[in-house]
């Protein structure tokens, strides 16, 4: 199986993505928990003043606990991989690239024919690229999610490349 997709067309730097490294990327997106998190509005509150707050309310109700260590924090972080669900957003990949002026859509390649989408919901997309702590070797390298997350049960699969037109 082939990780490596293209994105090229309208663009000014055609740039190639590798499903298979974005395990080690700090961007990927946790799929169990993306699309039944409620995204919170940012807090228009002094941050430094909430975060205090927050830890002080913990330590009176729960007591002082000691932080994890760094042998802990590696090996939650270990099995969290190894039986995780991941993606990535397309944005920084597509910003990358820099559609030229005039682009307006984004045709996405596949096995069994073409999907257009216009470039603006295009750069929303989520591209999942493991399922389970697995690669996504028989529909992949990778399957691609709107962010509300309406095609999670029946994501599009099979996906050679993105073009820009």
């Amino acid at each position: 199986m082939n990780t490596i997709m293209p994105i090229k067309g309208k663009v000014k730097y055609p740039i190639t993505l590798d499903a298979g490294v974005w395990i080690f990327d700090d961007r990927r997106i946790d799929l169990n928990t993306y699309f039944s998190e409620e995204k919170k509005e940012k807090d228009t509150d002094d941050p430094e003043f909430t975060v205090a707050s927050k830890h002080w309310d913990r330590v009176i109700k729960e007591g002082a606990v000691s932080p994890p260590t760094l042998k802990s924090e590696r090996q939650f972080e270990k099995v969290k991989i190894l039986t995780g669900s991941f993606g990535i957003a397309l944005k920084p990949f597509l910003e990358n690239a820099e559609p030229e002026q005039g682009a307006s859509e984004l045709v996405i390649e596949t096995t069994e024919g073409e999907l257009s989408v216009p470039l603006d919901e295009g750069k929303n997309l989520i591209l999942a690229f493991s399922k389970n702590g697995k690669p996504l070797r028989e529909d992949g390298p990778v399957h691609v999610l709107h962010p509300d997350g309406s095609n999670k049960e029946n994501p599009i699969k099979n996906v050679k490349g993105f073009r820009v037109q």
